[in-house]
């Protein structure tokens, strides 16, 4: 797979990339001729010097051994964004970025990413249909190619569960009476009301309250849209959402059951809350069990899947990460061929990096990679169900980043203030989201 460049595929890619001369962050300067071996620099959103940027780095040395494509590894994570924003503005976007899929629509709007056939993509076809959906944009053209797939689920203190002698939540009132009782009942034996339910990263930034609520708005019977593409409607504001924006409130402030702090609080400081002892029940990813198992102890806690709410069924967010293959590059043939190596067995499994920290995908995308015998931790199967079972990707439209925000900032706003009105603050966000739908022909 990767000892070939179809010259047919060379041409084409490269007058997709002249196509976007004009792109932002690539101007109207000329493109530069294309080199099939060019080096490649990739940026990964990962934490600088931490175990999974050391995965992408094993990635990039391994694609470079087998093609010859010299490929160097940037770690970014704090305001990833806007950084990339600045490397456009100078015209030095890298070649290859591997980010959010809920991020495809911005970089689609921004005009920073190429669109791919995906037909071209050698191994693509051994991807599953879900994973190629995430790499669509509104316009049913594929501006990605996908690389990891993600579900979530509840992380629960089980020693605290068995303290209070409560046992696993079938339904959203087991849940609240667990939370309640890790709040009220001393679960970690120190005579101290010093521990509580929930741990919420409810900060507006990146809109983290609405990616951590949107779970439970679909478990509801809710949705933030109605209608088809090209004639959505908001559904933001319906009896359901309120209901479960009520119920969220409810945590918050009658309940008091969520850690405080919450409400400003982003994921890098939702984590220590959990590990620490502070919170029991933490709504989060896989990609947060080996950080656990070292801080707090792999007995000392239980993965179990988000109870059908009152909608009737269990939910989760479905995210991952995609290969974005930016505007401007000078290897376009290296850009493809660096996406197929990911997507193949051998870089789905290097990703994997087994029962360990570095794992950069969380769940495959290929079909072939038998999860079971990449891992020997069984709870990864409990995230592969789930986002077999339960996954839902974020609603397609142009740019989904604004909607994100504005529900952040107006859940936010419910739990902040005990004597805010969902259903006011609701049909508030849906005219927002009227406006925004109009902005965006959507």
């Amino acid at each position: 797979m990767l000892s070939r460049t179809k010259t047919t595929r060379l041409v084409a890619a490269l007058a997709a990339t002249l196509a976007l001369a004009t792109v932002a962050g690539c101007g109207e300067d000329p493109q530069p001729a294309a080199d099939s071996k060019a080096p490649l620099e990739i940026w990964v959103r990962k934490p600088p010097g931490s175990p999974t940027e050391k995965t992408h780095q094993a990635l990039a040395a391994k694609f470079t051994a087998a093609t010859g494509i010299p490929a160097k590894v940037t770690a970014l994570f704090e305001d990833f964004e806007t950084k990339l924003q600045q490397a456009a503005a100078q015209k030095k976007l890298p070649d290859i970025v591997v980010n959010d899929t809920a991020q495809l629509g911005t970089l689609v709007k921004q005009g920073l990413v190429r669109d791919v056939k995906q037909g071209d993509i050698d191994g693509g076809d051994q991807l599953t249909p879900a994973s190629w959906d995430a790499a669509k944009g509104a316009d049913g053209k594929v501006y990605a190619v996908p690389f990891s797939a993600q579900s979530f689920a509840l992380f629960i203190r089980k020693d605290w569960r068995e303290k209070v002698g409560l046992g696993q939540p079938a339904s959203w009132a087991e849940l609240d009476a667990l939370a309640t009782a890790f709040t009220t009942k001393d679960p970690d034996g120190n005579g101290k009301a010093d521990t509580y339910g929930y741990v919420i990263p409810g900060s507006t930034k990146r809109g983290y309250l609405d990616w951590y609520f949107s779970s439970f708005l679909w478990a509801s019977g809710a949705d933030y849209f109605s209608g088809g593409a090209g004639s959505l409607s908001p559904a933001i504001g319906s009896d359901q959402a309120v209901a479960a924006a009520q119920w969220l409130k409810d945590q918050f402030c009658t309940a008091k059951s969520v850690v405080p702090g919450a409400v400003t609080s982003e994921t890098t400081q939702a984590h220590p809350l959990f590990e620490s002892g502070k919170g029991g029940i933490y709504f989060t990813g896989p990609y947060n069990m080996a950080r656990f198992d070292k801080n707090l102890g792999k007995d000392k806690y239980e993965v179990v899947a988000l109870p059908a709410g009152p909608g009737g069924k269990s939910a989760s967010l479905a995210e991952g990460e995609n290969v974005y293959l930016m505007a401007g590059s000078a290897n376009p043939a290296g850009q493809e061929r660096f996406a197929e190596f990911l997507i193949s067995v051998d870089g789905q499994t290097v990703g994997m990096a087994g029962d360990t920290d570095g794992n950069v995908v969380r769940l495959p995308v290929n079909k072939n990679v038998d999860l079971a015998k990449v891992r020997t931790d069984a709870r990864w199967l409990v995230f592969d169900k789930v986002y077999k079972e339960a996954g839902r990707y974020a609603p397609v439209v142009p740019e989904w980043t604004p909607f994100r925000t504005a529900s952040a900032e107006s859940l936010n706003a419910i739990v902040a203030n005990c004597s805010s009105d969902p259903k006011a603050e609701l049909a508030k966000l849906a005219e927002k989201f009227t406006a925004e739908l109009q902005k965006q022909g959507a």
